[in-house]
Order: C-alpha cells, then sequence, then structure tokens
C-alpha cells in the first residue's frame, strides 16, 4: 500500500518510509492513497478481528509471520463492550499496560519500529509530545526496546500526577521534558525539530503521535472490534462517539467506516476546546490557542489530524457532516455526567469518558430514539484520581498499574518554550 499527503505535493511513500518521516516534506501528512473494502468480523476475539483488518492493512508489506507476532504482541489485553443503558454501550479502552487507549497504537507502531529499525541495523530518537496519554503509552511501548531513545514532551503542570509518572519515573531510554507552556506549545516544537534537515543528519528523529500512521491505523482495529460485540439489534442505526482532542482517535474511526464499517453517524465529543465542532455548524476552521481543562487530554486547540479528515472528504464540509455531528460539553457538564452516571448506573466515568458519554447522547437525539450509540471510554478513572474522587465524594482505588509508580522518583529536564533549546537537548 502506498500512503500521499494530505497536502497532496509529496511523492508517494511505502508504509516503511511512511513509518520513519512523520510528517510529509510538504507539510502534509500521510495517509493511504487507497482503503481496502473490510467485511466486519463476527464472533472473533480482538486478536482475531485484528489480525484480519491488519492482514488487509499490512499484508502487502509485511510477511503474514511478523504481522501476526506484532499484531499479538500490540493486542494481548481485552476490551470489553460494556452496556450502561438501554441502547448505549462503553467500549473500554483502558486496560492496556497504561490504562488508556493509546496503547494499542502505540505498541502496534513500537514494534513495527523496532522490525524495520533491526534490518537496518540502525537506531532512531522517537519524539513525541503529550497532553497526557499519548506520552505514557509511547514511552511505555518502547521503552528497553534497543536502538530507541524515547523523548517525552509535555505541558508543565498541566498533566495529572498519575498521568505523568507513568512516562517520568520509567528512565533507562526514556526522556521526560517538562515545557514551560501549554500542549500546542509542545506541539509546535515538535514540529518545528521534524522539520530541521540540519538536526536529523545528527540524530534521526520519528514521530510517535497520532500523526504517524503506524501509530494511527491500528486504532481502527478496535472499532471493527466494537461492532462484532454489539448485539445484531443495536446495530441498525449506530451512532459512535469519541472524545476528541488531537482527533486521531477519530479520524481511525472515519476511515474504519469507509473501509466497510456500519457505522450511520460518528460524534466528535470535545470540551471546549471546540474548534472542529464549531467548522462543523459555522463552514470556518478557527485554530486557537487551547484553554486548559479537567480533560486535559483534549486541549487542543489546533487537532493536526483534522488535515486527514478533510483529504478524506475532499475538503467538502457537505459530505462531512453527513457523517460527523459536533458535540461540546464544559466542565461542569462533564462533572455532572460523571455524577449521573455513578448514581444512575453505578458505573465510574474518567472525564474524557463523560465527555464521550454526553457526545452519545447528543448523537442519539439527532439520530432518533431507535438508535444505538457507543463511546469510548479512553482511560481509566483512576488516572485522574483527584478529579473523580471530588465529583462522587469518596476515594477511588488505584489499579496495580498506578500503584506501582506512585512512589517511583520522577526524572524530569525541564526547558522553556524555544525551539534552539530543544534542538541543543535532541543532539546531545
Amino acid at each position: 500500500m502506498r500512503y500521499v499527503s494530505t497536502e497532496g505535493q509529496a511523492p508517494p511513500q511505502s508504509l516503511e518510509q511512511a513509518l520513519f518521516a512523520g510528517p510529509a516534506p510538504d507539510g502534509g501528512l500521510y495517509i493511504p492513497e487507497t482503503l481496502p473494502e473490510i467485511d466486519p468480523p463476527e464472533g472473533k476475539t480482538f486478536v482475531e478481528t485484528s489480525l484480519a483488518i491488519a492482514e488487509q492493512l499490512f499484508g502487502e508489506d509485511l510477511g503474514e509471520t511478523d504481522l501476526e507476532a506484532i499484531v499479538r504482541d500490540a493486542t494481548n489485553f481485552e476490551i470489553p463492550l460494556v452496556p450502561i443503558d438501554e441502547n448505549l454501550y462503553c467500549l473500554e479502552l483502558f486496560h492496556g499496560p497504561t490504562l488508556a487507549f493509546k496503547d494499542v497504537g502505540a505498541c502496534f507502531m513500537a514494534r513495527l519500529m523496532r522490525h524495520y529499525l533491526s534490518l537496518r541495523d540502525e537506531e532512531a530518537t522517537v519524539l513525541v509530545a503529550t497532553s497526557g496519554d499519548t506520552g505514557s503509552a509511547v514511552a511505555h511501548a518502547y521503552h528497553r526496546l534497543s536502538g530507541i531513545r524515547v523523548v517525552v514532551l509535555f505541558p508543565r503542570d498541566k498533566v495529572s500526577p498519575l498521568q505523568q509518572k507513568l512516562f517520568t519515573t520509567l528512565h533507562d531510554n526514556v526522556h521526560a521534558v517538562s515545557i514551560d507552556g501549554n500542549f500546542d506549545d509542545c506541539q509546535r516544537l515538535a514540529k518545528s525539530a521534524f522539520a530541521d534537515r540540519e538536526l536529523s543528519k545528527k540524530r534521526p528523529l520519528v514521530s510517535a503521535n497520532s500523526i504517524n500512521v503506524g501509530r494511527l491505523l491500528p486504532q481502527s482495529f478496535y472499532y471493527f472490534h466494537l461492532y462484532s460485540q454489539l448485539p445484531k439489534e443495536a446495530r441498525r442505526t449506530l451512532v459512535v462517539s469519541v472524545p476528541s482532542g488531537n482527533f486521531g482517535n477519530l479520524t481511525a474511526g472515519l476511515l474504519a467506516k469507509r473501509m466497510g464499517l456500519p457505522v450511520e453517524r460518528f460524534v466528535a465529543a470535545t470540551n471546549v476546546n471546540n474548534v472542529v465542532p464549531e467548522y462543523l455548524t459555522s463552514g470556518i476552521f478557527r485554530s486557537r490557542a487551547s484553554t486548559q481543562t479537567i480533560t486535559n487530554a483534549m486541549d487542543v486547540g489546533n487537532p493536526s489530524n483534522f488535515a486527514r479528515i478533510q483529504w478524506l472528504y475532499g475538503h467538502s464540509l457537505q459530505a462531512l457532516r453527513k457523517d460527523l455531528f459536533g458535540s461540546v460539553h464544559s466542565d461542569d457538564d462533564t462533572r455532572a455526567a460523571i455524577r449521573k452516571v455513578y448514581e444512575g448506573h453505578d458505573y465510574l466515568l474518567d472525564p474524557h469518558g463523560a465527555v464521550g458519554y454526553l457526545g452519545a447522547l447528543d448523537g442519539q437525539a439527532e439520530e432518533g430514539l431507535e438508535s444505538s450509540a457507543v463511546f469510548l471510554g479512553t482511560a481509566h478513572p483512576a488516572k485522574f484520581k483527584e478529579t473523580v474522587d471530588a465529583v462522587i465524594g469518596s476515594s477511588i482505588l488505584l489499579p496495580d498499574a498506578l500503584l506501582s509508580v506512585e512512589e517511583k522518583p520522577e526524572r524530569i529536564d525541564e526547558l522553556d518554550v524555544d525551539y534552539p533549546t530543544l534542538k541543543n537537548y535532541l543532539a546531545s
């Protein structure tokens, strides 16, 4: 399969080339030139479904044995579909090593990259900007992989303490760098580094954000898995709500729909950083500085992956509106949703999942009473213990993955929002 740039001014690339390139040389993002048509697998485990989809997406580029090993290693945990209310379900994506949906894409990408680097007998530096879960998922996925150094940029004092400890306590080949700014500043610095040809000659850099196709495409696996778990009567008019920040997760869902997943409509559920829902309403895309909220992983004022969504729909607002609906929720809305679901259904949401829940309700209202809705539970509620405890009025228990890092010492390098300083750091 070939990969093309969303800007259309760069030559097509192979999977290996796109994986290590990060952004395309014309500033666009790589996306498959064509997509396979896939019949959703029925009655399969998550691993079996992932293998079936991976064969269609990556079978031309990887041998069967190598591909199966990569998929099995990346999808070796459960992703249950949990009923919350009548015709309303949560897809729990937080049972991986860092308790977040990004574990699937990050683990797949890390093993894919190690496969190619071992063939090349080369080394690389993985650079990633994070507003929360991406950093920990990428850090764990690459931790102690030979030939790979990981640098995680994160906004100082804007990541929940337990989220932060998942990547600042690993050490070894993982370097955590706090930036005195917001996530958009971190992302801007990372983009500058990837565009710096002088730096790339000294220190080859690889992106691990969702701008990398190696992380983006495996996220389509669990959308097909979602569908196969639904009762058949719930599939007739299906709405899927995706808590959205940098829009990689939603992009993967829209790609799955284009490949044949029978979803009637997706919901872009956001916090007050609502540039995409605003675009869907007004037709004007207005990026801006992000606003800090209790759903920090969604605090993105200029989502990179929206370029892929526009490319996928030929920059047609009318076509996009047929498949995508926007839903915007404040911190007060989010807290109220956590409390409502906990008290009414004895189910605990994290703040991001709560935004997804609210988006699902809006999506059902938009599509009609007969519709079913699934929202993505993107992180374990214990990762946001302070917020969730305050809402429900009691202390939730920490899972083992968080208990194990709670008392570990952090190692953090601190930098200003200054690209020359970051360049020197990366080159050292």
